[in-house]
């Protein structure tokens, strides 16, 4: 029976092999996207479930109320790890834990790679596979280093047993490989490429054992049977107790192993969201676009109803029931989709690898996974289940005695419906349109924003205790190259919160204590290098080695000290005052699309952890990286020339919104390829019926343009009133968009027109091919038989 009603399919799909393609065509563009989708979505909500105990691992962030706003950190003060432990039952393991980027020697060079000293407790916590060594030995010393096998492959090539080994950092520190842990996933939150032993950290940092430092990631695992409730109100009372704040002070919280990278985001101390919404967004895109394929299924089957009408009548009279005639037609639909899989997949194995460029990942589309087979069988029957539903029922109810005598198939309520499905189609066609422009109009307002400072031609690099000793040297041999226009070090990256804190005082009239600052230690350039803008004042002094005993604000810090001239007001810092000299205009830097915090600028190199090089405009930056190069080499022979511009680190920033734009681009293009596909086989169809009229039309004299007008004039219609419902759908969901920035575009009127437009203009040239192609035929061919 089954074999019956696919051999029956295949002699109707051969029959009508165009249409046939237009429907298969277009359900295999609908099912590439939804299964780059579902494989884009799988990735991200598989983050951090390589971890064997995700359900009792929790990160532990920090919430700040400064001037009455909750602000979450991440950070944590040093010890805090610890007294979770010591004085929480619930918590069974906890580790401190603080990235860095070590300089390992590699043959006659040396590369830098990114760790973390953590306690002994993280191998546990996460469950870390050891191939050489064990968890219990590895961190017994401080010498103590654990590496991964990528990294060991790096440092001393395959199949080489490491344990014991001594490996010399640039700045002269040994350290010994006590372990080599299997590679991490690619999709963790936290990676690694090697881990030591925090204690060797701390021993050199004295400022930070006390809990008014906020510094370090800290990690806990609970013990299987804690109640989450009670184990995280006893982590919020942690640090009110340490610091002996008031109930609206600083307090820690539990943050689950599962929402590190999709529920990231957080307001007034509240998780609100995060990666999340792009993985709804896009499922939905996903379903939209497959909706739209299935659409086109429904419109090009009840079109040829006419077509198939004698058949109906005649396996009727024969005594086929309308149970069969719909499991017939079920059959063909899911024959349709089932070839359009197979064509999706091989269009899948082409298009993954630009899609992984464009979403930066590694996907892979592995077929041999149980899960992947399950999607696309269970998208193959959607599909056609669902196209094929309504057009199965529409044409097995036609009546045989109707149909055998010749009378014509009603079709208004399918008529109907058909319209109301190109209507549809080009619907969501259109919000993709708009919502295409405006995202990338509100990438472009961002980017083009005044920034304070000129990231152009801005290049920045680490720095490290040989460069700060001989930093005055080392401008010297850049500026004399002829490429650099100036050169400055500075604590963090300009586009970076940096570090920050409270508790500064000044003369105002009010309260000071809660307000938040961030703190920048510069050299005497750093102004002019990055091309900020002194508004009162002056910079500080060249001359001195350090104008350690004065300061500069930002704008909004001078606001705060009230009115009149911040100028030789006294800014005190754990009672040691600083003298204002000048104010800078201020700039941005951490949430791009808000606005910065106050400022305080020292003229202090020792905590220079960054040095940042202006090329000259004139200077293409490839000869000015090789001269800079050249100079770095010679005076820091040891250290990695890692670089970056802060033009790239600023776009990066805005990597999210990037791959919305990038991806509405692509969503729209093919919710109007699938939606062109269906008006040219509705436009082919409605063409093959008027043929008559047309021929008729021709012999009494009318134009091909009239002719063209004639058969274009109702599809433009359907596009019109697309129009008129798309865009207050388009304007409310991206009017509830941007309400996300703060720092955002308004719609325009102008968006509206061009996307209906264009709209109208991709409809009018795909019905016109028929049109047109009909307009010229010659009106006998079309005349002479019945």
């Amino acid at each position: 029976m089954i074999l019956n009603y696919i051999k029956i399919a295949f002699r109707t799909l051969l029959k009508n092999k165009g249409y046939s393609f237009l429907n298969i065509f277009g359900l295999a563009i609908g099912m590439t996207c939804a299964s780059l989708i579902f494989l884009w979505v799988e990735d991200e909500v598989s983050f951090n479930t390589s971890f064997e105990k995700q359900d009792q691992i929790y990160y532990v962030p920090t919430n700040h109320n400064f001037s009455g706003e909750w602000r979450t950190f991440y950070s944590t003060p040093g010890p805090l790890a610890k007294a979770l432990k010591d004085e929480i039952p619930e918590v069974i393991r906890s580790a401190v834990t603080i990235g860095a980027n070590l300089v390992f020697p590699i043959q006659d060079d040396h590369i830098g790679s990114i760790g973390k000293y953590a306690d002994e407790d993280i191998f546990e916590i996460f469950s870390l596979a050891f191939i050489e060594g064990n968890a219990k030995d590895a961190f017994k010393s401080q010498e103590a280093i654990v590496l991964t096998e990528e990294m060991v492959v790096l440092l001393y090539g395959e199949n080489t047993k490491v344990l014991g080994k001594t490996i010399r950092m640039n700045n002269g520190d040994d350290y010994m490989v006590t372990g080599v842990i299997e590679n991490l996933p690619a999709n963790v939150t936290f990676g690694f490429n090697w881990l030591a032993p925090f204690e060797r950290y701390a021993k050199r940092q004295n400022d930070i054992l006390g809990y008014d430092n906020n510094f370090a990631d800290t990690f806990v695992e609970l013990s299987p049977e804690a109640n989450f409730e009670i184990a995280d109100r006893k982590v919020r009372q942690i640090l009110l107790k340490k610091n002996g704040d008031s109930p609206t002070g600083t307090y820690a919280f539990l943050h689950t192993i599962k929402d590190w990278h999709l529920r990231s985001k957080f307001e007034d101390g509240k998780v609100v969201g995060g990666r999340i919404a792009y993985v709804r967004l896009f499922t939905i895109i996903a379903i939209i676009i497959l909706l739209i394929a299935c659409i086109n299924f429904m419109n090009l089957s009840t079109a040829r109803s006419e077509k198939r009408a004698n058949e109906v009548g005649v396996k009727k009279a024969m005594g086929s029931g309308r149970s069969r005639l719909i499991i017939q037609f079920i059959s063909e639909a899911l024959l349709l989709a089932f070839i359009a899989t197979l064509v999706s997949i091989l269009v899948l194995f082409v298009l993954l690898p630009q899609f992984n460029l464009l979403v930066e990942k590694n996907l892979i589309l592995g077929l041999a996974k149980p899960v992947h087979i399950l999607f696309l069988l269970g998208i193959t029957l959607v599909c056609g289940i669902f196209a094929g539903l309504y057009p199965a029922f529409y044409l097995s109810a036609f009546k045989p005695v109707e149909v055998l005598k010749g009378l014509k198939v009603t079709q208004g309520s399918a008529t109907f419906i058909r319209k109301g499905l190109v209507v549809g189609q080009f619907t969501i066609s259109i919000v993709f349109i708009i919502a295409t422009i405006l995202v990338y109009q509100q990438i472009q307002h961002v980017k083009n924003r005044d920034l304070g400072y000129d990231k152009n031609q801005l290049l920045v690099m680490r720095a490290n205790d040989e460069v700060i000793q001989k930093f005055s040297v080392i401008k010297r041999d850049l500026i004399n190259t002829g490429a650099v226009k100036n050169t400055a070090l500075c604590n963090s990256v300009v586009l970076s919160g940096g570090s920050n804190r409270t508790g500064l005082k000044w003369d105002s009239a009010e309260p000071t204590e809660d307000v938040l600052i961030s703190l920048r230690h510069v050299s005497s350039e750093f102004i002019q290098t990055i091309g900020m803008e002194i508004v009162e004042g002056r910079d500080f002094s060249t001359i001195l080695i350090q104008d350690s005993t004065n300061v500069l604000i930002t704008q909004s810090f001078a606001d705060l000290m009230g009115k009149g001239s911040a100028l030789g007001k006294k800014v005190t810092i754990d009672e040691k005052a600083y003298q204002v000299k000048g104010v800078v205009k201020n700039y941005l830097y951490g949430d791009m699309y808000g606005t910065s915090d106050p400022v305080l600028f020292f003229n202090n190199t020792n905590y220079g952890n960054f040095l940042y090089v202006k090329i000259e405009d004139e200077i293409s930056a490839a000869l000015a990286i090789s001269k800079i190069k050249a100079v770095m080499k010679k005076h820091n022979p040891v250290f990695p020339f890692d670089y970056n511009f802060v033009d790239n680190i600023f776009d990066a920033r805005f990597k999210n919104e990037e791959l919305i734009g990038k991806l509405s681009q692509l969503f729209a293009l093919l919710a109007i390829l699938i939606s062109c596909l269906g008006l040219f086989g509705l436009a082919a169809y409605t063409v093959e019926r008027s043929s008559k009229e047309i021929g008729i039309r021709k012999v009494l004299g009318a134009s091909v343009s009239g002719l063209v007008k004639l058969l274009s004039k109702d599809f433009l219609r359907l596009v019109g009133i697309s129009i008129l419902i798309a865009v207050p759908i388009a304007w409310y969901a991206m009017e509830n968009w941007l309400q996300d920035y703060a720092y955002r575009i308004e719609i325009n009127l102008w968006i509206f027109i061009v996307a209906g437009v264009l709209a109208i203009l991709v409809a009018l040239l795909t019905v016109s091919f028929q049109a047109i192609k009909a307009a010229l035929a010659n009106p006998v061919d079309s005349l002479r038989t019945e």
